[in-house]
């Protein structure tokens, strides 16, 4: 087990004690296991999360069998274990190593097992699960300097996972809100000596001991900060005391300053554990577009995981209506360019379904050849029957010339309870 970029078995430094260290998903255990054991993380729970731990085992060149219960793999005959320590997401350790992203799991100032790093910025509704979306860029193979397309990039976990294993993402979305969020969570780390350095200046605006500034003026004083990144940075950090105030009815300054206080902890994290793990961020370019009319060539594209919105099922515009206000935006003038929002009763779903063929075709065109595309779709309810959007998606990509190569059952937990199942189905385009 050698690694020319660093030692692998030294030991990351111990993450501060406020965070989230004695999580149960985190803690270490002094096992003696063999060289060639294979241990699962302990938040790995899901019939979902073997299938997607085994196909990375394959996708990473390990051949294995499974022992113990489904909670550990013995690696079979000789194998580079360096790529498993790694970019693995499911395994906590190969013999008494820990992988990298147990560490990484560790920085999290939350208390979900999910909200490591960034990733919790924002309560944005339908979130991707991040340690699926980093199996699955081993598992269609990406390695850094490719490139990884996401054309709706919502709240930026492809982003966030990508950059932490050094692949390139092109993330785009027709929200302002799912672009603001997805280029602070992964600029933020560049950006953090001059956001740093604003943070008193900025808290001083809001710490009044008379008269409390209105939110326009905290709004104003953001606006007129000259650096872009850290601009939007604290943009963010407001937004999310909005949030705070319209869906918990909290109080805007103590949320402010709370939220920001972490956020600025979070992203100190990211470059401690980027530091000390030697990681090499990818490129990230998060752009307002229409994933119907991509601006991007033909053929130019390594890889594409994606969830298209369940607006049908899940109106955004409305969910996100307060920050979108807050951002200067009319919600109600936004509708007619989100897909499914648009059209009413019967019409609403052909829309939906035009705009979906629409953005399966730009798929097709900008993925290169032998590429894989992954997309994590769901059958909705609307009007009171099911929306069998799985079995579109499957027909529709199909007649376009994708292979469909794995249909792996997601059971939903966390998405309010409006929808139960979704699927991620991996599709292989080949030469014409």
């Amino acid at each position: 087990m050698q690694d020319n970029r660093r030692n692998p078995r030294r030991k990351a430094k111990k993450a501060p004690t406020e965070l989230a260290d004695t999580f149960w998903a985190y803690k270490r255990r002094e096992v003696s296991v063999a060289e060639d054991c294979l241990v699962l993380l302990d938040n790995v729970q899901f019939i979902y999360e073997l299938a997607l731990a085994q196909l990375e085992l394959q996708a990473l060149g390990i051949d294995f069998e499974v022992t113990n219960s489904l909670r550990e793999f013995r690696a079979l005959g000789a194998s580079n274990f360096i790529p498993l320590i790694r970019k693995s997401a499911y395994f906590k350790q190969v013999g008494r190593q820990y992988t990298d992203y147990f560490h990484i799991i560790q920085r999290n100032r939350t208390r979900s097992v999910n909200q490591y790093l960034t990733h919790w910025i924002y309560p944005y509704k339908g979130k991707f699960h991040p340690q699926m979306i980093r199996a699955l860029l081993n598992i269609i193979g990406l390695s850094s300097g490719d490139t990884v397309l996401d054309p709706f990039i919502g709240s930026g976990t492809t982003a966030v996972e990508a950059e932490l294993l050094g692949i390139n993402c092109i993330g785009i979305d027709i929200s302002p809100l799912c672009v603001l969020q997805s280029r602070v969570k992964t600029d933020c780390v560049e950006a953090f000596g001059r956001i740093e350095a604003l943070h008193r200046e900025v808290t001083n605006k809001v710490q009044t001991t008379v008269f409390a500034p209105t939110k326009d003026a905290i709004w104003d004083a953001i606006n007129a900060i000259s650096d872009e990144k850290a601009r939007d940075f604290y943009k963010m950090a407001f937004l999310v005391a909005i949030s705070d105030v319209a869906r918990r009815r909290k109080d805007f300054s103590k949320s402010f300053l709370a939220n920001l206080d972490r956020m600025i902890k979070s992203v100190r994290d990211f470059a401690e554990i980027s530091r000390e793990l030697g990681l090499r961020s990818g490129n990230m370019a998060i752009q307002a577009g229409d994933a119907r009319d991509l601006s991007l060539e033909e053929e130019s594209i390594d890889g594409i995981i994606t969830s298209p919105p369940y607006s049908i099922a899940l109106d955004y515009v409305s969910n996100d209506a307060h920050a979108l206000q807050a951002m200067g935006y009319f919600p109600a003038k936004m509708r007619d360019q989100f897909m499914g929002v648009r059209g009413k009763g019967p019409s609403r779903l052909q829309l939906y379904n035009e705009d979906m063929m629409k953005s399966y075709n730009e798929m097709y065109r900008v993925l290169k050849p032998e590429k894989s595309a992954v997309i994590v779709i769901g059958n909705a309810t609307y009007m009171r029957k099911e929306v069998k959007t799985v079995e579109f998606t499957i027909d529709y990509c199909e007649n376009l010339g994708f292979k469909l190569i794995r249909n792996i059952d997601k059971i939903i937990f966390g998405l309010y309870n409006v929808m139960r199942k979704e699927n991620i189905l991996i599709f292989h385009k080949p030469h014409s």
